[in-house]
């Protein structure tokens, strides 16, 4: 079944956290050279990884995040793995590329067309240096939604976002557009910069990495990037802290208990 832009992400997350109650979103950076070794001899390894994955985790995902990356590392068969796994995860659950793109004019618009329209990604991340040209399509496009890059989880987020005041800039930025077309994502490693976030963006919807593998503080994201008790709009990311927590044939039910247990964890403050 192939997915379409019938609702944005905008009210698919809505719908999703009033059903769920979950805020958690599954990272599918579901590298090849890490992958068990019971779906290396499959016809397509990735997309039977996947598979077991979102089969145990979907109870507890308020959405999914492919990573372009890990796809483009195997060629033809990973582009095959994406689509196959996009036209798997459940129409109600939003599903992210995380690309990372940012261009302008015909490149942005063939980007955007490509991931939104003909593979069926609820939305896309974007690197914004280019500025207001890069989220055009985005703009134009009824039911299209993207997460502009504004203070990501990594240690040299520092260099520009911290210390050159981008991530403010940016934050300052994304308020002129509706909060139903633009999210940013706000690293959870950036403990300090988190309620600033959130008061310079009300209403923004929030994917926020750093949580599980990169030591981000989750008590410090569900008290200062909360938006209100009825729509949070945060979704938190975690990627290997729940897909690989096991390499054995039972890693699918491993990742379940991961998937539950970070749920749980989030769930204590909702």
């Amino acid at each position: 079944m192939e997915r379409t832009l019938s609702k944005s992400l905008w009210h698919k997350y809505r719908a999703r956290w009033q059903s769920s109650h979950s805020l958690l979103c599954i990272g599918l950076d579901s590298d090849i050279t890490q992958l068990p070794e019971c779906v290396l001899n499959e016809r397509n390894p990735i997309w039977e990884f996947n598979r077991r994955i979102i089969d145990s985790t979907a109870q507890y995902a308020c959405a999914y995040k492919p990573n372009l990356a890990f796809y483009l590392r195997d060629g033809i068969r990973g582009l095959e793995a994406l689509q196959l796994t996009i036209n798997y995860i459940p129409e109600d659950i939003p599903v992210i590329l995380d690309c990372k793109v940012g261009d302008i004019g015909s490149t942005m618009e063939q980007y955007v067309s490509t991931f939104l329209e003909v593979m069926g990604f609820d939305a896309i991340t974007i690197n914004p240096l280019l500025g207001a040209d890069v989220l055009k399509p985005i703009l134009e496009r009824e039911n299209a939604f993207a997460f502009v890059l504004t203070l990501t989880s990594n240690p040299s987020a520092k260099d520009f976002f911290i210390q050159e005041d981008m991530a403010v800039k940016i934050a300052r930025w994304l308020t002129i557009f509706p909060p139903e077309k633009i999210g940013a994502v706000v690293g959870a490693t950036q403990v300090n910069q988190l309620r600033e976030m959130r008061e310079l963006m009300p209403g923004h919807i929030f994917l926020i990495p750093g949580i599980g593998a990169q030591g981000g503080d989750l008590d410090a994201v569900m008290h200062y990037t909360r938006d209100s008790d009825d729509y949070p709009n945060i979704l938190i990311n975690s990627s290997r802290g729940i897909i690989f927590q096991d390499r054995s044939p039972k890693f699918a039910q491993a990742a379940a208990l991961a998937a539950e247990d970070l749920n749980s964890e989030i769930g204590v403050y909702t």
